[in-house]
């Protein structure tokens, strides 16, 4: 597996910036196991702050650890990728949900949660999918925190179920979906933006028509790693980083032909307000 050499790539860049916020990123995951601690260290170097979520129970007790242990740098979100619908019994679920509600005041915000059409194709497991995703916007509503929402091949219905049962709060996370984007705009939810924006024209779009007022930034490291030839790689070839957002904050400046700082700034308060930091 290679390793970003953030030295070469991000260093430079980075001394351009403000204070970036990744969104989104998974520091739980085993990839970092051998050097988490160096992988934070660089973060706090570039960045202003880090949230991790936490998408399996089997990591929660580890994401509630790098919180305490960063206090005030590393910030975490918790709840159940829709993926893994068929992995836990009922009662796991359920149980994972009461220790995620016993420590809301370590968390700041419910997800990701939605709806994955990719990895799961059959009806019935679709329908529990969906049961699983409200039951987590319930839990959101009742503690008063924000959403982030996977949506794969699922966005419209994904929304539709938001519209219904959803508070205001709610970050469309690794947004891709260019025919829902006024939509999401117009229901006031933001909008957050990985690596792959370095080479998707359909990302291009959404953040070139979005309101900067409603973007944010994330990596979904340690997937979605940059490799020489410029190319999202498998991360056990190249492990995507949190400060990855710097790259993805100058494609933004970019597009939208605005000042780097400007980019900066902004997503960062947009972050700040939306998970409360």
């Amino acid at each position: 597996m290679m390793i970003i050499d953030h030295k070469k790539v991000f260093i430079s860049i980075c001394m351009l910036f403000l204070f970036m916020i990744d969104t989104h990123c998974h520091l739980e995951q085993p990839d970092y196991d051998k050097d988490r601690k160096e992988v934070i260290k660089r973060c706090r170097n570039q960045l202003q702050a880090v949230i991790t979520s936490c998408v399996n129970p089997r990591y929660f007790e580890l994401t509630l650890q790098l919180v305490q242990q960063y206090k005030d740098f590393v910030f975490a979100t918790a709840g159940i990728h829709p993926s893994y619908i068929k992995t836990f019994s009922h009662g796991k679920i359920r149980e994972y949900v009461d220790w995620i509600t016993s420590n809301k005041d370590s968390i700041v915000a419910i997800g990701e949660t939605g709806l994955d059409y990719n990895w799961v194709k059959e009806t019935n497991w679709r329908k529990k999918q969906k049961q699983l995703f409200v039951r987590l916007i319930e839990i959101a509503n009742q503690l008063q925190l924000p959403l982030v929402i996977h949506s794969r091949d699922a966005t419209e219905d994904a929304i539709a179920v938001l519209e219904q049962y959803a508070d205001e709060h709610v970050q469309m996370h690794m947004f891709t979906n260019y025919s829902c984007l006024k939509r999401v705009v117009d229901n006031g939810w933001l909008i957050s933006v990985n690596t792959l924006l370095l080479r998707s024209k359909g990302i291009r779009k959404i953040v070139r028509d979005c309101p900067l007022e409603q973007l944010m930034l994330e990596t979904d490291s340690p997937w979605l790693g940059i490799g020489e030839d410029g190319n999202i790689k498998p991360k056990d070839i190249v492990r995507n980083e949190p400060f990855a957002v710097c790259l993805v904050g100058k494609k933004i400046a970019e597009i939208k032909k605005m000042d780097i700082k400007q980019v900066d700034e902004q997503t960062t308060d947009n972050a700040v307000k939306f998970f409360n930091l």
